[in-house]
């Protein structure tokens, strides 16, 4: 059964109303699979391959099922042995497929109002960087801090990676939102006390009635109190 989280203290955007105009930094952390880029094609490829390659009869629902996890751990959770070979299979089949990875509609429009706001934008995830920090170059977005499983801390749903990342930034826990579609990015936010968005778009659900849901990526500017440029940043967009 899923964590029964208590609800936000906090706005899920900058505080209480006193808050807005202060000079103390901003910072706008999501996670990347599921929020910034469709990359479910990309994983069902490539875990169709580890079946193949290793003999596995463990369908892709029940690896989906723990999406957000660092992959040992996930395998450690299927009761799966040799993890290390499973990884590599998985990051070269991934690798060889990742063109079929998609950028949600209107995702990059609305990190580039959020900066152009004055917020610092990071990515927290359960990614290898090897194969986050591609993805993310086709955003085109000014990420000051990414952070993924191959740096010191423990991984999703541990607060580690959330409060690495706001330590880089120089950012208070309160003054910053997490944005994902986990339930284990919801337990990581809850626990580094930094306020959470629950991605609707992406592959999870929220835990709890009371959970600040965004159902696409332009209602995250309502929910931050982000006013969008007039003018588009890219020809096109929805900005």
């Amino acid at each position: 059964m899923s964590p029964q989280l208590p609800p936000p203290t906090s706005s899920p955007a900058t505080g209480s109303k006193a808050d807005v105009g202060s000079e103390a930094p901003r910072s706008l952390l999501l996670d990347l699979d599921g929020v910034l880029v469709d990359t479910l094609p990309v994983m069902e490829s490539a875990w169709h391959a580890v079946q193949e390659a290793h003999g596995l009869d463990v369908p892709f629902t029940a690896y989906r099922e723990h999406l957000g996890r660092p992959f040992d751990v996930i395998m450690e959770r299927l009761g799966l042995a040799d993890a290390e070979a499973i990884h590599r299979t998985y990051t070269d089949a991934s690798t060889a497929v990742a063109h079929l990875a998609r950028a949600f509609d209107g995702i990059t429009d609305v990190l580039l109002a959020v900066a152009a706001a004055d917020w610092s934008l990071g990515v927290v995830t359960s990614k290898p960087l090897v194969r986050a920090t591609p993805l993310l170059s086709e955003l085109g977005c000014p990420f000051a801090v990414v952070r993924g499983p191959d740096g010191p801390g423990r991984g999703k749903p541990a607060p580690d990676p959330i409060l690495l990342a706001l330590v880089e930034l120089g950012t208070d826990p309160a003054k910053a939102t997490y944005v994902g579609d986990m339930a284990v990015d919801q337990e990581a936010a809850h626990r580094a006390g930094v306020p959470y968005i629950h991605a609707g778009w992406g592959y999870g659900r929220p835990i709890g009635p009371s959970t600040v849901v965004a159902e696409s990526p332009r209602e995250l500017l309502r929910l931050l109190d982000v006013t969008a440029s007039p003018a588009p940043f890219i020809e096109g967009g929805l900005l």
